[in-house]
């Protein structure tokens, strides 16, 4: 092996474990979407920028993963009985930017702090009536 080669054996190698990072993220993205209960919705938090992930409703929780990472875990969980549904609204022009189009912003409130998700219409009723079918918290109370 001459040194000329290493260089293009380097960069062959560095280009394979690209295509083979990017194979791994389409079937993790696959397996996600492939799941009952799991709708595109970006999240916001706290002020901070807008991130694109997949939300996926569990029994008593809901979970909320990056688009664009190889984790099998959620980045944020929240449990179905701390999260309040404050309301909907249209994006503002600032936010229209941020997000896809034709969605809307879900506000809630979980254990004292504001977040915002960006979803369909659709997937907005989902979220709606996953949070009114709570589970009974007390005795004749409902969430």
């Amino acid at each position: 092996m001459d040194a000329p080669s290493l260089p293009f054996i380097a960069l062959a190698i560095l280009f394979g474990l690209l295509i083979f990072a990017l194979c791994l993220s389409g079937v993790r993205r696959f397996n996600l979407r492939r799941a009952l209960g799991t709708v595109d919705a970006s999240i916001c938090m706290a002020g901070n920028s807008w991130q694109m992930g997949v939300c996926r409703y569990q029994d008593n929780d809901l979970e909320w993963f990056r688009l664009i990472s190889l984790s099998v875990r959620p980045k944020h969980t929240f449990k179905r009985h701390s999260l309040e549904l404050l309301g909907r609204r249209k994006p503002t022009e600032a936010e229209a930017v941020k997000v896809q189009p034709d969605v809307v912003i879900v506000e809630l409130r979980y254990e004292g702090q504001d977040l915002r998700l960006a979803m369909k219409f659709d997937a907005y009723t989902g979220l709606s009536s996953w949070l009114e079918a709570g589970p009974v918290i007390g005795v004749g109370t409902w969430r």
